[in-house]
């Protein structure tokens, strides 16, 4: 399928070749060696070209950093699969909230390898593609790069050929495939499916937009980060974009919050799957219009997110103190709200604007811990309905 040469992860017979190109990038070796201080450079290379395949790649090196990272910067991950225990396809398109750049799709691979189960094919855009050896590296990781920022007919160009691509993956190749429900993420946690993500999705397949929906196998998935460790870089991008409308990040700012999504700490991670969405897409109704049809499958997406998040007790906290009441005062503990107080209060302090809004700032990341709950209460209200 040469069309897709341009986006897919590699052929595992392309290997060899891209791991030499990555041993001779003095940027890969310094990053590698920091990732392994324990193994010497030889040792590791040799390590390396002994992989045959991506899953080998991933299980001898990413995994081992992914967990790393787990046991240093959480209290603990975990993935609950029960919801899918009655689907019975092939594999499945897992579009999720997205909260962290990097580790929303790797807790998910790391996860499903200890439940004996192949990993995702995870989509990336293309502006975290920063240095050519993190296009390879992501490449060899079972990642199709989303291209962005292009002109308009280039763009639908390029959603053809990415819809194009994930019908393949999930049909032909039978490999399941990670997504997050909108573009960047979502810097206030309200999170939403955008429309433009399912017209996407409907460009390729086959039958009408329900068909092709159902053929990519959808499964919501929530993920629920006790502490967002770039909770702070948001709260500032909010000041920011208040302050100068014009504003946008710049390439360093998405190195620095992928750097601190890494390294800080999470507290409880939580995955959880929704059921496969394909019986309630068959109730649509398909006659409507369009852009109807697409946001009532977005809500759909967004109900079963939102009510599958695991609620913490920042979260009731949170609401508490942006409201200004003690509604929750039941769901945590004095010593509880004490902690976060004092970790919300360290956080304003990392934020280094020179015209600082304390206040603004403050409520920005109260609303980033509250709105969880608030959807999470919503969507279970919904449900009984």
């Amino acid at each position: 399928m040469t069309d897709f040469d341009e986006i897919r992860p590699y052929h595992d017979d392309e290997l060899p070749i891209v791991y030499e190109e990555l041993i001779a990038d003095p940027a890969f070796r310094s990053i590698a060696t920091t990732a392994f201080p324990q193994i010497p450079y030889d040792v590791l290379i040799r390590q390396m070209r002994a992989c045959r395949t991506k899953l080998e790649f991933q299980k001898k090196f990413c995994y081992a950093i992914l967990t790393g990272i787990e046991s240093r910067t959480t209290q603990g991950v975990t993935l609950d699969r029960t919801a899918q225990a009655d689907n019975t396809a092939a594999a499945y398109t897992y579009i999720s909230n997205h909260r962290d750049i990097i580790l929303d799709s790797g807790f998910l691979d790391i996860q499903l390898v200890n439940q004996g189960l192949d990993t995702v094919e995870i989509a990336i855009g293309d502006n975290l593609l920063i240095y050519p050896w993190i296009k390879k590296f992501v490449r060899i990781n079972k990642s199709f790069i989303v291209q962005r920022d292009l002109p308009m007919r280039q763009m639908l160009e390029s959603s053809q050929r990415l819809s194009a691509y994930m019908h393949y993956t999930i049909g032909r190749k039978q490999q399941s495939v990670w997504i997050a429900q909108r573009e960047g993420r979502a810097k206030d946690s309200n999170d939403r499916t955008q429309d433009s993500l399912l017209k996407m999705f409907a460009m390729a397949g086959e039958g009408d937009v329900i068909d092709r929906l159902m053929q990519l196998h959808i499964v919501p998935l929530s993920i629920s980060y006790e502490f967002d460790p770039c909770d702070f870089l948001k709260a500032a991008e909010f000041q920011l974009k208040r302050d100068n409308p014009d504003y946008k990040k710049s390439k360093s700012d998405d190195l620095l919050n992928m750097q601190t999504g890494l390294t800080g700490k999470k507290g409880h991670v939580h995955l959880q799957t929704a059921p496969c969405i394909n019986e309630q897409l068959a109730q649509i109704d398909r006659s409507q219009p369009k852009h109807e049809l697409y946001a009532e499958v977005a809500a759909l997406i967004d109900r079963a997110i939102h009510a599958a998040y695991h609620i913490y007790p920042v979260n009731y906290i949170a609401y508490d103190l942006l409201s200004d009441t003690d509604t929750y005062t039941d769901r945590y503990t004095r010593q509880e709200c004490h902690h976060f107080a004092d970790y919300l209060y360290h956080q304003l302090a990392r934020i280094n604007l020179r015209d600082k809004d304390i206040h603004f700032l403050r409520e920005k990341i109260l609303q980033m811990y509250a709105n969880p709950l608030v959807n999470h209460l919503n969507a279970l209200h919904s449900n009984k309905s």
